[in-house]
Order: structure tokens, then C-alpha cells, then sequence
């Protein structure tokens, strides 16, 4: 199939790479000229402009961005794809945004007559290159079933979530949790060490009883615990807490616009606004286990 692929980023250049393995023709796009390059050196082709790749012929265009502006800006603009695309064309946004612009964006798309699908991911970098995403995703069946294929290409897990806009509700919801759960087993991670017991001993009871949860068993914040994770690396590479910071403030919007209590999110939001502040925000999200171990904290 011809795709068209804006956002090169840490998530959207492994994503875009194995739509080449899996055979598709790439037309791509991203302001940063590397990124454009490496997709390029596998065998895609630049476009100069999302207007121009819009106006090529591609069947199918999936957007990887930063934020809800990025999205709006790039669908909406004077130049951007709307403006060009022709009628037909099956649109894909996989950033994270809020589902109210998710909704707003997708409305526009479908009264000039282009689906449109908002698919957030969830699986990390480590994720999009093995190809084992989860995609949530909202928007019409019909046009769900059509983007099935490509979307199986850069993922394991794919989940029709409802009408549009619900695909990025429940990202929003899982990744509250995912804040959580890493401030929960932070905390208790170091509670226990600091009563004595091993880290190593005391994450094996974790997760083979009721605590048990992803922070804990798949990504636990104690340095020395597991390999293969930021805080075996000094919490470098993964999710950032910036990000992590991103997705709760998309989550604390989102609930105020429905009147929906978020108690524990605020404070998840809190705490990472407060580690954010002290120059971590580039660092993973579990490294949000700084705020409770003495030796980083004096």
C-alpha cells in the first residue's frame, strides 16, 4: 500500500521502518532532515511538506506528533493536510492527545470525506521497533477494518476502542494508571529497602503476590533489580517524565471537562510537576524513585 508518514521521531521512525519491512511504499515527512534521512536510506521517499505528501498518492496517511497543537496544525493548517488530501484517503493520527481535539480534528476530516482514526499506542520505544504495539483505537468500524492491516505491520495488540475520540481516552486512562502504579512502587520499593530488606528479594515478593503490577514486574524503579531497564542505565532512554508529565495533565483535562474526580492523578500530576522542576524531566518516568531514596534525595 502507499502511505503517507509524518513524525519521525523515537516512536514514529520504528514504526515507519517496519511498514517498510513489511513491504508498503513510504512517502515520509518530519521537520528534522536526519530523521527524513534514515527512513529515506531505507527506502522511503521525502515529501518537502506535509501538503505535499498529501498530494501525492498515497492511500492511507498515519500521524506521529508531540502534542494537540502539533496535530491541529498539521491537519488543519493552510498548508497542512486537509488542505490537500483527496477525498477518500483513510487518515490515522497514533499521537497522544486529549479526546476532545481527537474528536474535533476527526469531525473535519469526515465532513470533506476522509476517515479518519485516532490510534494512540502504548509498548515504549522498545515497542514500536519490535513491532509489538498496542494500538487503541477510535473511529467507524468500516474504517478500522481497513486500517487493520497496516496497523498489525507495527503492533501486536489491536484494540477498536468505539467512536472517535475513544481510542485516545482510554490511553489517557491507561497511562494515569501506568503514573500511579510507578509512584506506588517507588514508594514502596523504597520503603521496604529502607527497612532492611534486598531489593532483589524484596521485588520477587512483589510480583508473586498481591502487589504485583507492570511498574513492579516489567519495569521496576530500584536500581540493581533488573536488567534491561532505564534504572538499570541511569534512567536514560524510555518514557521520559516529561512525558509522563504530558499524559497526566492530558488525563486531569480530560476529567475536568467530564466532571470526573481524578484524586490520585492530581497528586501523580503534582509529584512529577515537582521532579520536572528540579531538572529530571529528560530522565525515564521511573526514575520518579529519586523523590524516596535518601541517597538521592541528600
Amino acid at each position: 500500500m502507499q502511505i503517507g508518514f509524518l513524525g519521525l521521531g523515537n516512536m514514529g521512525a520504528p514504526m515507519a521502518l517496519n511498514l517498510l519491512k513489511a513491504g508498503h511504499q513510504l512517502t515520509v515527512f518530519d521537520l528534522v532532515p536526519a530523521a527524513v534521512e534514515r527512513l529515506v536510506d531505507a527506502g522511503a521517499r521525502a515529501a518537502a511538506s506535509p501538503a505535499e505528501l498529501a498530494a501525492g498518492e498515497v492511500e492511507l496517511i498515519i500521524t506521529m506528533l508531540p502534542a494537540a497543537p502539533h496535530v491541529k496544525q498539521v491537519y488543519l493548517g493552510k498548508e497542512g493536510l486537509l488542505a490537500h488530501v483527496r477525498p477518500g484517503v483513510l487518515l490515522v493520527d497514533s499521537s497522544t492527545i486529549d479526546p476532545i481535539s481527537a474528536r474535533e480534528v476527526a469531525a473535519k476530516a469526515e465532513a470533506q470525506g476522509n476517515p479518519m482514526l485516532d490510534a494512540p499506542v502504548s509498548g515504549g520505544t522498545g515497542g514500536a521497533a519490535a513491532g509489538t504495539l498496542t494500538f487503541m483505537v477510535g473511529g467507524s468500524a468500516t474504517a478500522f477494518e481497513r486500517a487493520r492491516p497496516i496497523l498489525a505491520a507495527m503492533g501486536r495488540n489491536i484494540v477498536h476502542c468505539g467512536a472517535a475520540g475513544t481510542g485516545q481516552a482510554a490511553k489517557v486512562a491507561n497511562n494515569l494508571l501506568l503514573g500511579i502504579s510507578m509512584i506506588g512502587t517507588a514508594e514502596a520499593m523504597s520503603l521496604g529497602v529502607a527497612l532492611g530488606v534486598d531489593p532483589k528479594v524484596l521485588a520477587g515478593i512483589i510480583n508473586t503476590s498481591s502487589g504485583r503490577c507492570w511498574s513492579s514486574d516489567t519495569y521496576n524503579p530500584f536500581p540493581g533489580v533488573m536488567d534491561n531497564v532505564p534504572a538499570a542505565r541511569g534512567y536514560s532512554g524510555g518514557f521520559g517524565s516529561d512525558l509522563m508529565l504530558k499524559d497526566l495533565g492530558l488525563a486531569s483535562e480530560a476529567a475536568r471537562q467530564v466532571r470526573q474526580p481524578l484524586l490520585l492523578g492530581a497528586l501523580a500530576q503534582q509529584l512529577y510537576q515537582a521532579f520536572s522542576l528540579q531538572g529530571n524531566g529528560q530522565l525515564d518516568f521511573s526514575a520518579i524513585i529519586k523523590l524516596y531514596r535518601k541517597e538521592d534525595c541528600a
